[in-house]
């Protein structure tokens, strides 16, 4: 009977033991991905990504110049370099300054000789002039006049010239302070209190406060109509990628300051000509906010393998992210020593992976039709193979390595839909990429004040990311629409068109 007892207990030690290695594992591999993400190189290519699934070396291979023999020389046809010229990057459009010195005599004379000199030419010398944001004051004039026959009848009558409206009534903002705001704060990713500062020091006192108000009236007041028709073109496409990021509001109902609201980045891919990107801000990161957005949506949606997009209706296909696949195993990689690399079962799921990103690159430029038929021939045996494999693995689910086999075999149905259609693309990279210019400009303003700056912040950022993606400059964009929505009849569609980032690049028009 006692040995039995001491046999449990020494049975009940050696399961606590292993628990807490496994703990131990655990940590220790988050202590090492932290470290890496922070003080290591955020990219995923390494010398293993050089690596086939079998091990040996490709084309593109590292080979140690010692072990190979030195080939023969090859006769390459002689070529001419284009010689490059100091304009090369500057547009061409460019106004230029022209400074030429002369001479403090009229008379060029040779200080060897006495005899005057005559000009052989000019040596010209280029720099580019860069001045910082200038400011100056616009007053706009307009003459009235009064009605002198009407005033002998005892009435006044008051005759006044047209003028523009502005852009915010009753203030001094001009379409361009206003565009130069939202193009500081989303584009560059200067918060208002620096640009207080920045103003402060040219002389002019603009308080954060009244920076923001201007960025909130105009965006509820001119970009929030603009801003919803991209929505309405968006919802009209087939295939979308969508996207969210964390977005902190300090006042907001039933909500502590330092909860957690989120921006929610929607955007069209690469099969259309015209880009659409729609941000939207959500007090929470439940499963009906792109639910209820994607509504009228039918087609396929690039996500990551968050759940809350796994609910969505049946005319919705949800295509998972394969550079998501690929970061984990390269997380689970990361926690091996590179000397112990060879043979692990980490790399051999990073080769599957770049093995499948390869034959991606290969066919990247082939119509979908032909892309289409090449994944079916080349990319779908190797992505079975990885999935058969996937199924004989046994591992612990908290560990880096376990949880790459699990978010494989959670998100496989996901994942394989990427076979369904030529214009679908193996990862989410687009909408990540979207995201990321407000990731970083979040880091410096940190949060917004309150809902309404949220949503005037998605809608500015959703026009000026747009205008990006249309290769329109984004403060010459806002600029154009703060002057002309105030004159527009914001009702008729035509004039909603030409005020969209790709109907403003097709054409200057005076709006009716």
């Amino acid at each position: 009977m006692k040995n039995t007892t001491l046999e449990q207990e020494n049975q009940t030690l050696k399961n606590e033991i292993k628990e807490l290695k496994a703990l131990v594992k655990y940590y220790e591999e988050r202590f090492l991905l932290s470290q890496k993400r922070k003080f290591g190189a955020s990219s995923e290519k390494s010398l293993y990504d050089q690596l086939t699934i079998d091990g040996e070396t490709d084309e593109t291979a590292v080979i140690d110049p010692e072990s190979e023999e030195e080939p023969p020389l090859e006769v390459v046809k002689e070529h001419h370099r284009k010689k490059r010229t100091r304009k090369e990057g500057l547009p061409k459009d460019l106004p230029v300054e022209e400074i030429t010195y002369l001479p403090d005599n009229e008379d060029i004379l040779c200080h060897h000789c006495g005899t005057e000199a005559k000009l052989i030419g000019n040596e010209i010398r280029e720099e580019l002039v860069i001045e910082p944001a200038k400011v100056r004051l616009r007053k706009h004039i307009t003459p009235k006049y009064k009605c002198r026959g009407c005033e002998n009848n005892e009435r006044v009558v008051i005759i006044k010239v047209a003028a523009p409206n502005p852009v915010i009534k009753g203030s001094f903002a001009s379409p361009e302070s206003v565009a130069y705001t939202a193009h500081q704060k989303f584009v560059l990713g200067v918060p208002l209190y620096r640009q207080e500062q920045e103003w402060m020091r040219k002389g002019v006192l603009l308080p954060r406060q009244t920076l923001a108000n201007w960025l909130i009236f105009s965006a509820e007041t001119w970009l929030f109509r603009l801003a919803d028709e991209l929505r309405c073109r968006l919802l009209a496409q087939t295939i979308a990628h969508a996207d969210e990021t964390t977005f902190q509001v300090l006042n907001e109902e039933n909500k502590t300051p330092q909860s957690k609201s989120y921006l929610w980045v929607y955007r069209t891919s690469g099969d259309t000509s015209e880009p659409i990107i729609f941000a939207e801000y959500k007090p929470n990161r439940k499963a009906k906010n792109p639910k209820e957005f994607l509504a009228n949506f039918k087609g396929y949606l690039h996500t990551d393998g968050y759940e809350a997009y796994h609910s969505l209706p049946d005319d919705i296909t949800v295509v998972g992210c394969w550079a998501h696949v690929r970061r984990k195993w390269d997380s689970a990689l990361k926690m091996i020593n590179p000397a112990d690399r060879d043979g692990t079962q980490e790399l051999k799921g990073k080769r599957y992976c770049d093995k499948m990103f390869e034959i991606e690159r290969k066919i990247a430029d082939l119509p979908p039709n032909k892309k289409y038929e090449e994944r079916l021939n080349v990319l779908k045996p190797v992505m079975d193979e990885f999935f058969v494999w996937i199924d004989t693995i046994r591992t612990t689910p908290k560990s880096q390595f376990g949880r790459a086999v699990g978010y494989m075999i959670s998100q496989k149905e996901y994942l394989q839909n990427v076979l369904l259609d030529g214009r679908l693309e193996l990862s989410n990279n687009r909408a990540e990429r979207t995201i990321k210019p407000f990731v970083i400009s979040r880091k410096n303003f940190l949060f917004a004040n309150s809902v309404r700056g949220a949503n005037a912040a998605a809608t500015i950022f959703s026009l000026v990311e747009t205008a990006k993606e249309t290769g329109v400059d984004p403060f010459e964009y806002l600029s154009y629409v703060f002057k002309t929505a105030p004159n527009a009849d914001m009702s008729n569609p035509k004039n909603i068109d030409a005020l969209l980032p790709a109907g403003y690049k097709k054409s200057q028009i005076i709006l009716p």
